[in-house]
């Protein structure tokens, strides 16, 4: 008698339906999995067979055939353990219950407990949309697999209590996911209000968080670069539901979720090291994982000493900052993550950080600077909207007891021009003026001639790229938007070339 169990299985971002289906036939007693499993899934026989007999479980004899549906698609992972182990007590202990709406996913403990896996999330949404309408998956899987609609989601600790719930002795208790209880409240890890002096670059990141734009800041050892950064996250809009379901199916794939987490509901910031690789940075992997610039999706990438980067990691940056997506490709699989995120990047302006310093003298040779700068290339630093100079503090900046304005005040004016770009961009569907493309930039920001003007001067005093002029307008749209203007007018423009133009001792070479 042939009996099926549904599951799912990963790839890439998303999850697809299996049919576990299993066979007992006559013969010598062997057990074969076929439906194109690797090496985790073969393994499930031993810790299966290891857990049955610590249980005291009846397993079905002879020759025993397990296909894992669709046969053409590679099955990774060991989260099949569970539904292989309830197909062959079908047979048996299970024999007569109606398990065909039911979707189970676990890896099994030799003695019997379930274990939670990476991608619970992804397969709880690829088991709804298979039609099922219960879900069985490891407790500490079941409160990210609850935020699924439709979807009837236990969360079980061991085969015992599962079984016994399916049988009717004792029911567990179903995971229910409240969105009404879903908040963020989390402080930021710096506030504005405890950043000294820097109100140049204070506005710029303000403008950089409420259009979505990229960001450099250049600047001595110590001037407060990082801890701008790391005060961007504190004024970004709160995410919306679908922001935070995106951003909690990526993290879930890579295992970042903390155990009983449900939701990720405040916007990533991801700072790795300069030594990381470009696989790290971009993704990809035997088992295609998502690198940062997919883990930063619907937050921030921060790059901190960006020359000490590799210049292989920088560039791969160049494609996914246009598209707002990477996509990986090796022989044997292609596979597209997410990457829409706002880049900031700090560094020092030379080898010794005090190029340009008015306060220390720089000990680099010109090569060495040359060397140094040349490793962020021009069409890189084409694509950063903002580049702005953090010059080193004064004693009396440092000193001033003059509180400035708290993250909290600096985010309604953000919120406030989000929800301007928002319903101006409703029918294309564009969430801030940093993602337009060029012909939405063409058609929706709209300047007067003063503007024009300024705008034909920079174009050719600067020499600028036709992308740099675009970008030049999506940050005066920007601008125009803090201040509630529906025309671009000249002094948009000029702050917006000034924003751009910061830095630009350093990279005139």
């Amino acid at each position: 008698m042939i009996r099926k169990i549904r599951s799912a299985a990963l790839w890439g971002l998303d999850g697809f339906p299996v049919t576990v289906e299993c066979f007992a036939g006559p013969g010598l007693p062997n057990v074969e999995i076929i439906g194109l499993p690797d090496t985790a899934v073969k393994e499930s026989l031993d810790r299966i067979h290891a857990a049955a007999m610590s249980l005291h479980l009846p397993m079905p004899r002879g020759h025993i055939t397990v296909n894992l549906a669709p046969a053409d698609r590679k099955k990774q992972g060991s989260g099949f353990d569970l539904p292989i182990l309830l197909a062959e007590l079908s047979n048996t202990q299970l024999a007569g219950l109606d398990l065909s709406d039911a979707c189970f996913i676990g890896e099994l403990g030799l003695d019997g407990t379930l274990r939670g896996g990476n991608g619970a999330l992804c397969l709880a949404i690829a088991a709804r949309e298979n039609g099922a309408k219960r879900l069985f998956v490891p407790k500490e899987n079941a409160a990210e697999c609850s935020v699924v609609d439709g979807l009837e989601v236990y969360g079980a600790e061991n085969v015992m209590d599962l079984l016994a719930h399916l049988t009717g002795e004792t029911p567990l208790e179903r995971t229910v996911f409240d969105r009404d209880k879903v908040r963020q409240d989390a402080k930021p890890a710096v506030d504005f209000r405890d950043i000294r002096g820097q109100e140049m670059a204070k506005r710029a990141a303000e403008i950089a968080a409420a259009g979505g734009h990229n960001l450099l800041l250049a600047g001595p050892p110590g001037s407060g670069k990082s801890m701008l950064a790391k005060a961007i996250p504190g004024i970004l809009p709160r995410m919306s539901f679908e922001e935070m379901l995106e951003t909690t199916k990526i993290h879930s794939i890579a295992g970042f979720l903390r155990e009983g987490e449900g939701l990720i509901r405040l916007r990533p910031f991801r700072s790795p090291h300069h030594t990381m690789s470009f696989v790290g940075l971009a993704g990809g992997g035997a088992t295609p994982q998502p690198g940062e610039i997919s883990l930063a999706h619907n937050g921030v990438l921060f790059l901190d000493e960006l020359p000490e980067f590799e210049k292989r990691s920088l560039e791969i940056l160049r494609q996914p900052l246009e598209d707002r997506q990477v996509t990986i490709t090796r022989a044997a699989w292609k596979m597209t993550f997410p990457s829409d995120f706002m880049l900031v990047c700090a560094m020092n302006p030379c080898p010794c950080g005090y190029y340009g310093s008015d306060q220390k003298r720089c000990t680099c040779s010109p090569a060495a600077i040359e060397r140094y700068l040349g490793k962020i290339s021009g069409p890189l630093l084409d694509r950063i909207d903002i580049r702005i100079e953090v010059p080193a503090l004064s004693f009396e900046e440092l000193n001033g007891r003059q509180a400035g304005e708290d993250s909290a005040a600096v985010r309604e004016r953000v919120d406030r021009a989000r929800k301007i770009a928002a319903e101006r961009y409703r029918e294309i569907g564009v969430r801030c003026n940093g993602a337009l493309t060029g012909a939405q930039t063409k058609k929706w920001c709209r300047y007067d001639e003063k503007a024009e003007a300024v705008l034909q001067s920079s174009f050719v005093s600067r020499h600028m790229s036709a992308r740099g002029l675009d970008r030049i307008l999506r940050l005066a749209r920007t601008i125009a938007d803090l201040e509630e203007a529906e025309i671009i007018s000249e002094s948009h423009v000029l702050e917006a070339v000034q924003f751009r133009f910061s830095s630009e001792k350093y990279f005139s070479r």
